[in-house]
């Protein structure tokens, strides 16, 4: 019994060292890549070329769409379709000059070059819940006149409260301050993201009700369901690692040093969604107006 017990101690032991040591060397493997100017590079000129291309894939849609419907305005589709060629824009430019952003002497630049696109993100994405608000007040006989206000409304609360920010760590960098910018970033982030559970919730479930026969239903129902899960996870995402970051040095985002971090972060919450739902929303819209494509005026 006495030789079960020294075997069965050793092998504790034993796993113990290998457990430690296999995380010490991938703690080792980590910071060394964190360290690496050729991961740093890898990563954010990775980004960069990505951003480009849905960028790139925005503006050719909105291109097409213009060429389909000249006669129109500026619809919400091709407001959507441009704001998203500008956000992928400006962030394929600010990651092409990573090593210039992050090492700017002045931190407030830094988070303006680095925060402010993500503002313009929610300011497109929470269009598309106005698009599907205005279809579901329609729908129920419910009136529309007071969305587009409510939307100009938030995103204008959003913005001011933002450059408020912005100017006070210009005047005084304060660690308290940065830490409220954050969370204000996961509140707007909740807020986008309680607007597809909403309105993407909603209108789900009312074309549900459409008779199985009726044209187009099935579509719909898979353009909106996709739509709303894809959104709803990468402002989920938005939430989770920024609320943490916060907190936690070592998941911070605003640094040189966090290449892999970063990567996958801005893959997740706004490359890959941006890219999918403009495929999914690659159709154009009719010549003749319907009342699925409203100007705006």
């Amino acid at each position: 019994m006495r030789e079960l017990v020294s075997y069965s101690t050793s092998a504790t032991t034993t796993t113990g060292v290998l457990v430690a040591a296999g995380g010490a060397a991938l703690g080792g493997w980590w910071e060394d890549v964190n360290a690496s100017p050729a991961w740093q590079d890898g990563a954010f000129f990775s980004l960069s070329a990505a951003y480009a291309l849905v960028s790139a894939v925005a503006l050719i849609q909105l291109v097409r769409i213009q060429r389909r419907v000249p006669e129109f305005g500026w619809t919400t589709q091709k407001v959507f379709h441009l704001m998203n060629f500008v956000v992928n824009g400006v962030r394929a430019v600010v990651f092409g000059f990573h090593i210039w952003v992050f090492l700017l002497p002045t931190r407030v630049y830094k988070l303006v070059l680095l925060d402010l696109p993500g503002l313009l993100f929610f300011s497109a994405y929470t269009l598309l819940v106005l698009f599907w608000a205005e279809i579901y007040h329609q729908a129920r006989s419910l009136p529309t006149d007071k969305l587009r206000i409510i939307y100009v409304a938030v995103n204008a609360i959003v913005y001011i409260i933002q450059v408020c920010i912005w100017v006070y760590l210009g005047i005084n960098d304060n660690q308290l301050v940065e830490l409220v910018s954050k969370i204000f970033i996961v509140a707007v982030s909740a807020v986008a993201l309680l607007g597809f559970a909403v309105y993407g919730g909603r209108l789900f479930v009312l074309l549900r009700r459409f008779p199985i026969e009726s044209k187009g239903r099935k579509k719909k129902l898979y353009e909106v369901g996709t739509v709303t899960t894809i959104c709803c996870t990468c402002f989920l995402i938005r939430c989770i690692v920024v609320a943490v970051s916060a907190f936690d040095a070592d998941v911070s985002l605003e640094v040189l040093d966090h290449p892999i971090l970063d990567f996958f972060y801005y893959l997740l919450t706004e490359i890959l969604p941006s890219a999918l739902v403009l495929f999914i929303l690659r159709k154009l819209p009719p010549k003749r107006v319907s009342a699925q494509y409203h100007p705006i005026n």
